[in-house]
């Protein structure tokens, strides 16, 4: 079987476990505990981050776009993998990110998080720009690049939401809030307890 080593909060679980939820391949969830890792996940993957997949076949899978394609790979039902831009997705795994986790903990990198606020909604402009033509950031339907980007989105928007909801990208907005209370998401959100070793299997997409 299949198994996942996952964070409920963490973006890059999330995008994990939303392919892995789309494709409809059954895996065995594990919830960690970031704090308190499990031997058996370091053990799989030192550098002790999550998502982790372990196949059935032994490989070991730690970053999340990877995770993604695999997943989608083996099985693509709503044709994820025709909406994806590589390049976006590097683009915003790269630069959002960096600009997000400055303006959420800017004591961490002695940081100004105004700057990187701006910073950070003017690449949301290009969002707001791609979304001018489509539903969605690669046509009408959602697709790979929109799951890999809205969770760092969302995240972004927490940061303040009256200030994010006051910013001029109303399609942003509404494309967050879609993806936010798509059925998919909410599965993906579900709360399960840490898992621990002995615990019976929680496998989802049974």
């Amino acid at each position: 079987m299949t198994l996942l080593y996952s964070f409920r909060r963490c973006p890059y679980a999330m995008r994990a476990r939303l392919a892995l939820l789309a494709s409809g391949e059954p895996f065995e969830l594990r919830e960690i505990v970031l704090r308190d890792k499990p031997a058996a996940m370091l053990a799989a993957s030192p550098k002790g981050t999550v998502p982790v997949l372990v196949c059935a076949d032994g490989r070991v899978i730690d970053e999340s776009l990877e995770i993604m394609l695999w997943a989608l790979g083996r099985n693509d039902p709503e044709g994820w993998l025709a909406g994806y831009d590589a390049a976006l997705v590097e683009t915003f795994d790269a630069q959002f990110k960096h600009h997000l986790d400055r303006y959420k903990y800017p004591e961490r990198h002695d940081a100004d998080p105004i700057v990187h606020r701006d910073a950070g909604v003017a690449m949301l402009g290009l969002l707001e720009a791609r979304l001018s033509d489509s539903a969605n950031l690669c046509g009408a339907q959602r697709g790979l690049s929109d799951i890999a980007i809205f969770p760092f989105v969302r995240q972004f928007a927490a940061v303040d939401p009256d200030g994010f909801a006051a910013q001029p990208i109303a399609r942003v907005q509404g494309w967050l809030a879609r993806h936010v209370a798509s059925p998919l998401f909410a599965q993906a959100m579900l709360r399960f307890a840490p898992w621990t070793p002995g615990d019976p299997p929680l496998v989802l997409n049974a």
